[in-house]
């Protein structure tokens, strides 16, 4: 969430930095219940000062022997006027807070102005879109025939955007999990970490899918208020949630394996055919939590990370910088890796790469302790797949194809699966 104090002080500007997010900030309802939190808050503050007082007077009447009934019923009076106060106190900051939580973070100022995707800025690219001397396909055609990939049976076991994968597919989809975990931790320093892939509404709230997106969730029927995770991003940033971090702690680094589960509430109709965009899905998850000064140097270099991935894969690459329309709640930028994938004759997203300042830090209370001044600060936190495994496997599917239907393995991949070089064959 935002930082209080901005809200109170610089509205206008705030109201502003957010339209190129293009949210529209209801300023004169902010202004009202802002100004209503201020009137009641000083005559709670006043009729609290004066029960006090009130207090003290018994005190001294009861010792030099005076009736204190009348000072009595005066402070039972105060108490009742008090609790009043305080009741509208919370009514407020209430209504305050259920806007407050709702407002996205804001945009950084290298966000480009934009409305869609189609407006997002091309920083850098890798590699050229690989050519082939036959008609490329798509995943979908490449396996069709091998029976590896299967929607139909994923279907029948639950619903429409599931896959089964089998035999080389499923043992390749495993060698790129195992790929992507060694690189991160022996190369760029991250610690493997194991969470629960089911999280509490405080967690999604902490991180920013809740109280906004609950429809891209899904929810367990029971009444407990537990959630399948949308990304391993939920459970590993709320590690911090309600802690203090040494200062020579800090930066912590952490690399996690898991499903994903999203309703995808507001995309139907879009990317129906594949993989692209399915209710469960798997990513590798680099999340980072760093002090407010490295918080720029940090999202730079756990993009690159992410990058290395593709890089060490052969699979050409583009790098985006999303524009304001397309950033997401709680970021303040986004790097989208965009891969090139033949069967499509486009680029596709495989992971975003986000910093989000103390936006998630303020709404879990994560803070580290400064060496300099000894009290603690809110940290500052940052995360993006490295990568998202499904599409990775879709990208070497559809780069790698021979002519004659085979799919030659990247060497990154081969030590990973008994040293082929070469599937559905």
């Amino acid at each position: 969430m935002l930082d209080p104090k901005l809200l109170r002080n610089d509205l206008p500007t705030v109201a502003e930095r957010l339209r190129v997010k293009k949210f529209e900030l209801d300023i004169p309802a902010i202004e009202q219940l802002e100004s209503r939190r201020k009137e009641v808050q000083v005559k709670t503050e006043a009729l609290q000062a004066e029960r006090n007082t009130r207090s003290k007077l018994i005190g001294k009447a009861k010792a030099k022997g005076e009736d204190i009934e009348p000072l009595l019923v005066e402070v039972a009076s105060l108490g009742d006027q008090l609790d009043a106060q305080k009741s509208a106190l919370e009514e407020v900051q209430s209504a305050l807070n259920e806007i407050v939580w709702a407002i996205p973070n804001l945009p950084d100022d290298s966000v480009p102005e934009g409305d869609s995707e189609d407006d997002n800025l091309v920083v850098r690219s890798w590699g050229d879109p690989t050519e082939f001397t036959f008609q490329a396909k798509d995943h979908v055609d490449l396996t069709e025939d091998t029976g590896h990939m299967d929607f139909g049976m994923a279907a029948k076991i639950a619903s429409a955007r599931f896959v089964t994968l089998t035999g080389p597919l499923a043992k390749m989809q495993r060698a790129l999990v195992q790929l992507m975990l060694d690189v991160h931790c022996n190369e760029h320093g991250y610690e493997e970490i194991y969470v629960p892939f089911i999280a509490n509404s405080d967690s999604l709230t902490g991180t920013g899918q809740l109280p906004k997106f609950e429809a891209d969730l899904f929810k367990l029927t029971d009444d407990r208020g537990l959630y399948l995770i949308p990304t391993a991003e939920v459970p590993v940033t709320n590690l911090v949630r309600n802690e203090i971090i040494a200062g020579e702690r800090m930066p912590l680094k952490y690399v996690c394996h898991s499903p994903c589960f999203r309703s995808e509430a507001g995309s139907h109709g879009k990317d129906t055919r594949g993989m692209i965009r399915q209710h469960q899905f798997e990513k590798v998850e680099l999340v980072q939590m760093v002090r407010p000064d490295d918080s720029l140097q940090a999202h730079e270099d756990l993009t690159q990370h992410a990058e290395n991935i593709l890089q060490k894969l052969g699979l050409p690459y583009r790098l985006v910088n999303l524009c304001g329309g397309d950033l997401g709640f709680s970021s303040a930028r986004t790097y989208d890796l965009e891969v090139w994938l033949p069967g499509q004759g486009k680029y596709r997203e495989i992971s975003s790469c986000s910093k989000f300042l103390d936006f998630q830090a303020r709404r879990m209370q994560a803070r580290w302790r400064n060496p300099d001044t000894g009290k603690p600060e809110l940290l500052h936190t940052l995360n993006g797949s490295a990568l998202a495994v499904g599409r990775t496997l879709v990208a070497v599917l559809e780069n790698y194809q021979q002519a004659d239907g085979s799919v030659a393995v990247p060497q990154a991949l081969q030590p990973y699966m008994g040293s082929v070089t070469s599937i559905l064959n």
